[in-house]
Formats: C-alpha cells, sequence, structure tokens
C-alpha cells in the first residue's frame, strides 16, 4: 500500500502528453521512439495539489513508491510514462499516488483531485480499502492484482492470474495423452486458487488428480513434500505451484535416484523469466504456460535506455494500463464517468503482454502462451492465440 503524488513540470509535460489510440488489435504495440538524448527522469513524490483541467482525462495511477515493494510500484510508474511517451498521447493526464502508507488516503487525494479512473492498487489487500473510497463516486479500478476473487462490480483485475496458466497447460497436457495428475501446492491463498485451478482444468478434461501435498515455502518443507509425493504412483504429471527457486528445489528432490523419469513436470506462471529453471536439470522437460515475451526485450531495452535500470517483468501491467485507457478514451468525454461497458468489448486489445479482454465479472482473460525447458533453455511448444474470437 503506497500513496505518493507526481507535481514536477517536466513530469508533468511528459505525462499530460497523450494523442488517441493504442490497443487496437493488431496495433503497433510498442511505437519506435527516438532515442532520448538524456535519460526521463524519474519523479519525486509532492504533496499534490492539481488544478482543474477540462482539456485531459483524468487518471489516478496508484501504486507504492514508498515501502518495501516501492521498486516494483515505480517501475509500474515508470512504464506507464513511457506508455504515454510513446504512443505521444495529447488527451491524458496520469497522476501517481502512493500507497505504501494508506491506500484508503491515496484514493481520497486522488478522488479529490478529479481522477476519473484509477490505475491500481498493486496489492490485493489494498482493494477493498480503494474500493470503498472510489465506489461511491462511481470511480473504477484496474487493479494490477492477480487475485481474481477482489473482482467485483467497477473493480477490474489485470493481473496474470494462476488458474488460467493452469489450465492452458493442462489442456496442452491432455492433448499430448497427460490424463493423471499430482500436485505440490503451498500453503496459503495463492495455493488455494492454484489447487482449485488444477482439480477444476483437470475434471474438464476428463482426467484425475491422484495426490496433493501441502508445503510450507521453504526449501526443506517444499524438498519433503516432493520426497513424499514421489513414493505415490499412478500419475503422469506434477504440477509445482512456485516460483523458480523452490519449483527447482522441488524437481532435484523428486528426481533423485532417477526416479519418476517419465513423469512430466508442470509449472505455473510464477515460472515466467526465472533463471533457476535453465539451471536445473531435472526440470529438463517441464511445460509452463503464461504471456508471450515476444515484445518484452524491445520494451525491456527502451525502459533501460530511460531509465537506467532492467524494468521488473510486471511493469508491462502499466504500460498495457495506459494503453488500454487510451484506447477506451475515444469513446470517452472529458469530465465524465469513465465508460466501463467498452472494457467488455468481447474482441478484446492488444498489449505487450499480447491478446487479452476481461470478462463480465471484471476478471481477465489471456492469451497464453506454452513454453517447454530443454537442454538449458526455453522455447515455445504452443504459440499464444493472437486475438479472441477464432
Amino acid at each position: 500500500m503506497f500513496d505518493k503524488c507526481w507535481n514536477s513540470p517536466m513530469n508533468r509535460r511528459n505525462l499530460l502528453a497523450a494523442t488517441t489510440m493504442a490497443v487496437l488489435a493488431g496495433c503497433t504495440v510498442v511505437p519506435k521512439a527516438p532515442a532520448p538524448t538524456t535519460p526521463v527522469p524519474t519523479p519525486t513524490p509532492t504533496e499534490s495539489v492539481i488544478p482543474e483541467d477540462t482539456a485531459h482525462h483524468r487518471v489516478a495511477l496508484l501504486v507504492p513508491v514508498s515501502g518495501k515493494n516501492a521498486a516494483v510500484g515505480q517501475s509500474i510508474a515508470n512504464a506507464a510514462n513511457m506508455a504515454l511517451l510513446d504512443t505521444g498521447a495529447k488527451n491524458l493526464r496520469i497522476t501517481t499516488y502512493d500507497t505504501g502508507t494508506n491506500a484508503a488516503d491515496a484514493a481520497r487525494r486522488a478522488l479529490a483531485d478529479g481522477n476519473r479512473l484509477i490505475l491500481g492498487p498493486l496489492l490485493s489487500d489494498n482493494i477493498p480499502a480503494v474500493a470503498a473510497v472510489a465506489r461511491p463516486e462511481d470511480v473504477p479500478l484496474i487493479s494490477f492484482s492477480n487475485d481474481e476473487k477482489a473482482a467485483s462490480k467497477n473493480v477490474f483485475i489485470m493481473g496474470n492470474l494462476p488458474g488460467q496458466s493452469i489450465q492452458r497447460t493442462v489442456e496442452y497436457a491432455h492433448a499430448h495423452g497427460v490424463s493423471a495428475y499430482a500436485a505440490l501446492i503451498p500453503r496459503g491463498e495463492y495455493g488455494d486458487r492454484a489447487s482449485d485451478a488444477l482439480l477444476s482444468s483437470v475434471r474438464s478434461s476428463g482426467g484425475a488428480v491422484i495426490a496433493m501435498e501441502p508445503y510450507d515455502r521453504t526449501a526443506a518443507s517444499i524438498g519433503g513434500a516432493a520426497t513424499r509425493i514421489k513414493a505415490k504412483s499412478g500419475y503422469g504429471a506434477l504440477l509445482v505451484a512456485d516460483g523458480g527457486k523452490l519449483s527447482a528445489r522441488a524437481a532435484t528432490a523428486f528426481r533423485a535416484g532417477g526416479d519418476n523419469a517419465n513423469v512430466r513436470l508442470l509449472g505455473t506462471e510464477l515460472w515466467g523469466g526465472e533463471r533457476e529453471l535453465t539451471s536445473t536439470p531435472a526440470l529438463n522437460g517441464a511445460w509452463y504456460a503464461t504471456v508471450s515475451d515476444q515484445r518484452f526485450p524491445q520494451f525491456s531495452n527502451s525502459y533501460r535506455s530511460r531509465f537506467g535500470a532492467q524494468p521488473f517483468r510486471i511493469a508491462t501491467l502499466g504500460y498495457d494500463a495506459v494503453l488500454l485507457t487510451l484506447r477506451i478514451s475515444r469513446d470517452w468525454k472529458v469530465g465524465k464517468k469513465f465508460p466501463t461497458s467498452d472494457m467488455l468489448e468481447s474482441g478484446g486489445f492488444l498489449g505487450l503482454d499480447g491478446a487479452f479482454r476481461f470478462t463480465r465479472g471484471g476478471i481477465i482473460e489471456r492469451a497464453l502462451e506454452v513454453r517447454e525447458i530443454k537442454d538449458g533453455s526455453v522455447s515455445v511448444v504452443s504459440p499464444a492465440p493472437s486475438k479472441f474470437g477464432d
């Protein structure tokens, strides 16, 4: 949770620039921007006193720019700034509010400044507090959280959802002859969502979940869970619902002694970009589904040239949220309520992370690719669909 406002003159000129367009399926998502002569400065937080503006759509970006999640929040804010600069947009004014100390206060300041749309917050724990402030004013949220249970009327969830990643991977595995599954599931909210998704996806494919072992998110605990589940039999694939480091530990324990060589290991969206995957022999042959990286290298290079640092992978959510806002701004009159019905376009939108759209329940649906780890590298074995409706 964080609360911060940008108000420097240079930042305002950059952030207020805006034309129209951006997120049409099929458009150029990362326009070629001229190489900057000097890096774009990182804005500094100040108390915001913003004059009335009748020429721009007022949009609040609620992310942490102080506290333990400040680096992630700043990366998202920088990416949002990039989207404005890259598109040359001239109809948006985006102001960043720090949720690091009090998310509800950040939301109150955003509404007091006249913002008609909130991009954020980042953390699911902040959503109830921000929504409680925004709902009476009929101001919608497009959150960067991946907690689909937080979606509600005027609260859209834009993060990468574990359930969709697992569903895509199970569909691919089923198409390649896998019908029986086991899983290592971390205790906690993420584990609950992962286990629910696995059970639902396997049931839909006509398969069966043979065994699930819970663990605490430590190397010792997941190693023990892997040892226990390897003693069981009857399954052709094992889902490891964690990030690269712990998944590598689990895979090594599971394969120890040459056992279970025929069991396919599966991962979740948490595996995207994890270095441990290609350096762990036990993960050879594993499958997982995530958003496409096709456009990320160009984005990352542009980000580094502007800000002198590598972006967090999640920063693309900030970029795509601005593209989405610009696309919908075509039908949004300045000073009026944000047209949330336009978020439900069945054909969806195109961003850095590929095609996406929102359900009527406010949950994002993404086009995901399936990757395979093989011989120290990662390759795409099932590309993400380029659009919806096919």
